[in-house]
């Protein structure tokens, strides 16, 4: 019975500590008498008591690092502050684990280097505008560089890029400026269009104020043609039904008569022509009036 408790006890002391279940997307990278051994991936796993130990626990997940703003100088001496974050996994435990000290602080300064040689060779505009270009030289420079770590660097991204204050003010007046001469311009365009569709809009005006009088005469001008072309056509009736009348001298006399009574109502110098030139005193008459009128 003792002999059954102590058995217990030492299957408890060092067989149970020795049982490791590794979980998913882990490593744990093995050491036998001080050197390395294996690498164990998912799964369960038992390591020799005193000879076998866990020498690191490394992930198999993405890790991000945000690293903090690093002072970089661009080629034309603009001193500005940019902070990095970096993607990387973990592809090799055991270059991981003895490929270099603080692998995360060696991914840092390696970081900061590269950032510092990439932004002297641009200038400050160069430096706003080239985000995609500073990340893909990154992220190549890194991923080799980190590559004998067991590191594979997926993306670098630069977060922030910090101009001084100076340079932020100056910046911050250029905009304004541009955007109010952006805005300038958009007014003047505009006020130039409007022009250009008042002038259009007066002119298709004259145009039809020109063709509505160029109707209105012609109207009016076929309306008179057409009073002169009934009044004719009117007196041609007239005188046609007189000859299908048979008027005689006598009725042609009195037309004549009706003729110069409304001369006669006229205000100019009365001609009386008698239609008998045989009648004497028809004649005085005539010479007689033209005497006074000439009085």
């Amino acid at each position: 019975m003792d002999f059954l408790i102590i058995l217990f006890i030492i299957v408890i002391i060092f067989v149970i500590p020795n049982i490791k279940i590794v979980p998913q997307a882990k490593s744990y990278v093995i050491e036998r008498l001080g050197s390395y051994y294996t690498t164990w991936k998912n799964g369960l796993h038992v390591k020799l008591p005193f000879i076998d130990r866990v020498s690191n626990i490394v992930t198999l997940k993405e890790i991000v690092k945000d690293f903090a703003p690093q002072p970089v100088i661009t080629k034309d001496n603009v001193t500005m502050q940019i902070d990095t974050v970096v993607y990387f996994q973990i592809t090799d435990p055991k270059l991981y684990t003895y490929g270099v000290e603080a692998p995360i602080n060696a991914i840092e300064n390696l970081t900061a280097t590269t950032l510092r040689n990439i932004i002297g060779e641009l200038e400050l505009d160069q430096t706003l505008t080239s985000r995609d270009i500073i990340n893909s030289k990154m992220r190549a420079i890194l991923d080799e560089a980190t590559d004998p770590w067991g590191i594979k660097v997926n993306r670098v991204e630069v977060k922030n890029i910090i101009p001084p204050k100076d340079i932020q003010d100056a910046m911050e007046k250029q905009m304004r400026a541009e955007r109010e001469r952006r805005e300038k311009i958009l007014q003047a365009e505009g006020e130039k269009k409007s022009s250009i569709l008042i002038a259009e809009g007066e002119k298709e005006s004259a145009i039809l104020r020109a063709e509505a009088e160029k109707e209105s005469q012609i109207k009016r001008a076929e309306g008179e043609a057409e009073a002169i072309l009934k009044l004719k056509t009117a007196e041609a009736e007239g005188i046609r039904l007189l000859k299908e009348a048979g008027a005689d001298n006598k009725v042609l006399t009195l037309k004549s008569f009706e003729a110069l009574n409304n001369l006669a109502n006229g205000t100019s110098t009365k001609i009386i022509v008698p239609s008998n030139l045989q009648n004497v005193a028809t004649i005085g008459t005539t010479i007689k009036e033209m005497l006074d009128d000439k009085k």
